[in-house]
């Protein structure tokens, strides 16, 4: 009652409050803990394996064997109709590229694995940047800050904080470095579901937009391009999204749930 009513004063005092959905029992976050720990095992066993010269296709098939030996289930297949496993995004592409036999990964590339996973009906979702090759020092420096911008988001997270806290560090610290936050994609709730409520932007401002309250789980995933912040989706695949003026695209993400204390990363 205590903890109701303390979300109660805050809503009293005009600010936006997560809807009772939105906070998961601790038997809940167990399970998604769990479904983090595969995840994160996958992206560790992808690790391993990546490199210049093989087919982002082969990187699917990595993530679909490893998966499913260890009881898990790849949530992006058949997700609104996405046709693979996992989402690899390389250089200009800001999120969600299919991999494919066709695109074999080159020396000065930099590539997004974007692997979510249910275990037991459990989601748990993160991302890594690699560099394949011999990557230009601009393209090291851009994946280097958009971990950056994610480490500094991370340290935002704690109850009764807001979100709006999440988004202005990270547009913060990445115009400080000279480059630009996409506005029209952002992290989002999970843990029952692929995509939960709340939204969660990556520009804001302190003190703003959603109460933090313990129990609360969601990723931070900032993706941060080169140049401007404007991107389009490829009309063909209807899922790959580019950056519009071609710059390179970096992007890391967590999933993340507020304790009582501040903040446990599920997944990484």
């Amino acid at each position: 009652m205590a903890f109701d009513q303390k979300i109660r004063s805050y809503e009293v005092q005009g600010h936006e409050v997560p809807e009772p959905e939105m906070i998961k029992t601790p038997a809940q976050i167990e399970g998604m803990r769990k479904a983090g720990i595969l995840n994160t095992a996958v992206l560790d066993y992808v690790s391993e394996h990546v490199r210049e010269g093989m087919t982002t296709q082969e990187i699917d098939d990595l993530v679909r064997e490893y998966t499913v030996a260890h009881g898990g289930i790849c949530a992006p297949y058949g997700y609104e109709g996405y046709p693979k496993s996992v989402c690899t995004s390389i250089n200009n592409v800001v999120c969600h590229g299919i991999p494919s036999k066709d695109r074999v990964l080159k020396s000065g590339d930099i590539v997004n694995i974007d692997v979510t996973t249910i275990l037991d009906g459990y989601y748990a979702d993160a991302s890594r940047m690699f560099l394949i090759g011999n990557v230009s020092e601009e393209a090291r420096r851009l994946v280097e800050v958009t971990k950056e911008c994610l480490e500094l988001a991370v340290k935002e997270v704690k109850p009764w904080g807001f979100l709006g806290d999440i988004g202005a560090v990270i547009d913060e610290h990445a115009r400080k470095n000279g480059y630009s936050v996409v506005i029209d994609i952002g992290g989002h709730g999970t843990g029952i579901q692929f995509h939960e409520e709340p939204y969660v932007c990556h520009v804001g401002e302190r003190g703003t937009d959603m109460l933090l309250v313990p129990g609360m789980t969601f990723t931070i995933e900032p993706m941060i391009n080169e140049g401007g912040y404007e991107v389009y989706i490829d009309e063909e695949d209807g899922w790959t999204v580019y950056t519009e003026d071609g710059s390179l695209s970096a992007q890391w993400e967590y999933t993340l749930a507020v304790t009582e204390e501040g903040v446990e990363i599920l997944t990484y």
